[in-house]
């Protein structure tokens, strides 16, 4: 299932498949002189459940490459920290305290690299 899900949001969210849904909303409307009024309105609100479910998957895989292209640039760079590999996978909580805890160690770096921040 998950296959033609990534497969279908891939259509969906290119122009091709665009196009189909905006034939088939243009189809939808014109059913509505017809006195077909529920078939719109059904279908138009199963074409925005579809277009949701394409952001969301969009969203998560653009998410899950960003996040493995950080944690390669965390990897290849010898003088930082592989601990925050894998941090998105925490529970909240532990992102927080990590958060805080960066941001700490960030506030007491000095030098040039201080008053480039400020």
């Amino acid at each position: 299932m998950n296959r033609f899900l990534f497969v279908a949001a891939d259509f969906l969210s290119r122009p091709p498949g665009f196009y189909v849904m905006l034939i088939a909303m243009v189809l939808c409307t014109a059913l509505v002189p017809f006195g077909l009024t529920n078939t719109v309105t059904y279908g138009l609100s199963v074409a925005a459940i579809v277009i949701t479910g394409v952001v969301l998957i969009q969203g998560y895989r653009d998410t899950a490459a960003i996040h493995a292209k950080l944690d390669e640039i965390i990897v290849a760079l010898e003088e930082t920290r592989n601990d925050v590999v894998g941090l998105e996978h925490a529970d909240p909580e532990e992102i927080r305290e990590k958060v805080v805890k960066l941001e700490e160690e960030a506030a007491q770096v000095s030098g040039p690299f201080q008053s480039a921040i400020s």
